[in-house]
């Protein structure tokens, strides 16, 4: 059979988009002996701009697309691929956008599948969810987004396997958050306060650009109602209780961090534990009792939560078979690379599919 030509149409060239267009460059000849498949960046965009190549970026494309790309919208992507009679088209969205969510409809009615990072199509509105995936049924498209819960390993493949497998799934729980994992790591183990911690995470960079969304619940919340949706829940962000980490007690009247009352706080929280417990911040939802909460716990040390370390990230899914011994899925905290390395894998699996269709129809 031919080689199969894909068309990645890459929304966001940031760290994870730049990240991703160089791996598949350099693994070109990789996925040609190994796949058949030959991959194409005909269009690469940041939130302004795009850079429009017919056949495809090559190891200049930084340069190219400093000098070249022009202001577009997403009908002049459509339009360009529909005169370019372009085929097998994976649009890739490594952006945080709201607004490209919104073009996910348009996309799939023109013949795109869709691999994303960016969590938001997966939480908003349970109708929106539902009307993307009727147009992926209508359309014959693919939406994969594994790296949307921030691991390029399969969490959302493994519940989707077991529970269109029939597995009752009883519990889903985990710390979420790679930032807030390395602040209760450090803050069990060390007798430094919470705020200095805070601070530290900060120059860091780890809460750069998550910061709020991380200490109010919310980072966490949007995974949990992702994996909830996975196993058929028709959840909305609303139906989940959170309890914020930062709550109004811990603030100045101008909205600055109190330190002293952020401290004692959590102070109290760590000597009230029994002996061996350690505190993490989790996402869980408990199946049986029709309960979704973002909390902080107390863990024995000898759970496998508990014994988390770093910035390690950690999903626990409960079924009927496996009764209380949990199926953990852990990884360190997930660089770019291993990120980018996630959307391949998405993009690869919608290649196959295209492929197998190809295969069908000769």
């Amino acid at each position: 059979m031919s080689k199969l030509k894909i068309n990645i149409i890459l929304f966001g060239i940031g760290n994870i988009g730049s990240t991703l267009i160089n791996q598949i460059i350099e693994s070109q000849e990789f996925f040609l002996k190994s796949k058949n498949i030959d991959f194409h960046f005909p269009i690469i965009t940041n939130s302004t701009v795009a850079f429009f190549e017919k056949e495809g970026v090559g190891y200049a494309w930084e340069t190219n697309f400093r000098e070249l790309a022009v202001p577009f919208r997403v009908e002049d992507i459509v339009e360009f691929a529909k005169e370019n009679e372009f085929e097998n088209l994976i649009a890739v969205d490594a952006t945080a956008s709201d607004e490209l969510i919104g073009h996910y409809n348009t996309l799939i009615e023109n013949g795109f599948n869709i691999v994303a990072v960016n969590k938001k199509a997966n939480t908003l509105s349970i109708d929106l969810y539902k009307q993307i995936r009727e147009n992926l049924k209508k359309y014959d498209k693919e939406f994969l987004y594994e790296t949307s819960v921030d691991t390029g390993f399969p969490v959302l493949q493994t519940l989707r396997d077991l529970y269109y497998s029939g597995e009752k799934i009883t519990k889903i729980r985990g710390v979420f958050s790679d930032n807030l994992s390395y602040v209760f790591n450090r803050f069990s183990t060390e007798d430094n306060s919470f705020s200095s911690i805070l601070k530290d995470a900060g120059l860091l960079g780890l809460m750069r650009s998550t910061f709020k969304e991380n200490l109010s619940g919310n980072d966490t919340a949007g995974k949990l109602l992702i994996l909830t949706r996975e196993i058929g829940k028709e959840f909305e962000l609303s139906d989940i209780k959170i309890d914020p980490l930062i709550k109004e007690e811990h603030l100045e009247k101008n909205g600055v961090l109190n330190r002293e009352a952020i401290d004692k706080s959590f102070r109290i929280e760590k000597i009230a534990q029994a002996e061996n417990h350690v505190l993490r911040y989790v996402g869980e939802y408990d199946v049986e009792k029709n309960i979704l909460e973002v909390k902080l716990i107390s863990e024995p040390i000898t759970s496998a939560i508990g014994q988390l370390k770093g910035s390690d990230t950690i999903f626990e899914i409960y079924t009927e078979s496996y009764s209380n011994t949990p199926i953990v899925i852990q990884s360190a905290a997930p660089c770019r690379q291993a990120i980018s390395r996630g959307i391949i894998t998405d993009i690869l699996k919608v290649s196959e599919k295209i492929k197998n269709k190809e295969a069908v129809w000769l």
